[in-house]
């Protein structure tokens, strides 16, 4: 996938990033966000029918239920890791590699992916009740994606609409990831407080919407 972005875009579109001649710029601005926001959605949408799909082992076997959705982000973690790294080898071979400071995306992950599991939980739970919540969360994931700086550089929109986007949860680490990536640039600690207040928020609502309704899905299960 990354030899076809860079083939493609950096290639046959010669596709640049504004402001910038480098002939790697978009594709290293292009695989970070796909690859990040992969694990992101992954872990989101398995989680829709995770408890729909486990209804026999739900209803026969007594086990601790949160095992589950962490089952989910395990295995999005290791296919993450993966990929991960031959972006890592990609970046070497190209001598784009940041050096050590790549380590300070673990936490922008974290934050990322606590968020994922925080809103996976919820909507999981509430699509085994209404099984319209899973469809609807999926065109959501789908209009999500589009509203994030992944595909286009934010530089390319009206400033109204930069101000607007600026709002969505996943925009600051982005942003993140292609700042270190690219340039190699650190952004301050600050710009991640907005998604950390979403990442601890979705966590607390997820495992309280779980806890109170366990008992009640495994019934309608």
């Amino acid at each position: 996938m990354i030899l076809v972005y860079t083939l493609i875009f950096s290639t046959v579109m010669k596709a640049r990033l504004p402001g910038s001649d480098d002939s790697w710029a978009y594709s290293i601005y292009l695989c970070a966000g796909i690859l990040t926001w992969t694990y992101f959605s992954d872990t989101v949408i398995r989680c829709q029918t995770l408890f729909i799909e486990q209804a026999n082992l739900l209803k026969k076997v007594n086990f601790p239920r949160l095992t589950l959705p962490i089952i989910v982000l395990l295995s999005s973690t290791i296919n993450f890791i993966i990929i991960f790294f031959i972006l890592i080898l990609f970046l070497l071979a190209i001598g784009r590699f940041p050096g050590i400071s790549i380590l300070l995306v673990l936490p922008v992950l974290a934050l990322q992916q606590g968020f994922a599991i925080g809103l996976g939980m919820l909507t999981g739970t509430l699509n085994v009740f209404s099984r319209d919540v899973g469809k609807f969360i999926g065109i959501v994931m789908t209009f999500w994606f589009w509203m994030t700086p992944i595909i286009y550089p934010i530089e390319i929109l009206p400033p109204v609409l930069q101000d607007a986007l600026k709002w969505n949860p996943m925009f600051e680490s982005m942003n993140f990831y292609h700042a270190l990536l690219l340039g190699n640039e650190i952004p301050p600690v600050s710009s991640l407080y907005y998604l950390a207040f979403f990442s601890l928020t979705s966590l607390l609502l997820g495992y309280f919407c779980f806890h109170k309704l366990v008992a009640d899905m495994v019934d309608e299960l």
